[in-house]
């Protein structure tokens, strides 16, 4: 999930190596936090979050065969 969130990630920014995806587990969840250059951040959430939204589904359908829930946090 790590690297396909950062695949992801690097192509839609202008600063591709800025992007820096983390992973944190829970009990129950995955917990992937995603940072970019902040001149990026409107590319990665796009309008009314229509970007992070599409991104968040392709993460949760690539991660159906995993048993815990896995969740994209962008951060500043």
């Amino acid at each position: 999930m790590k690297s396909l969130l950062q695949t992801i990630a690097k192509e839609l920014v202008d600063y591709p190596d800025k992007v820096t995806v983390s992973q944190k587990e829970e009990e129950d969840k995955i917990i992937l936090e995603l940072k970019v250059a902040p001149e990026d951040m409107g590319k990665i959430i796009g309008k009314q979050g229509r970007i992070a939204k599409s991104i968040r589904t392709i993460i949760k359908a690539a991660s159906l065969d995993v048993t815990k829930k896995v969740v994209v946090d962008i951060v500043e």
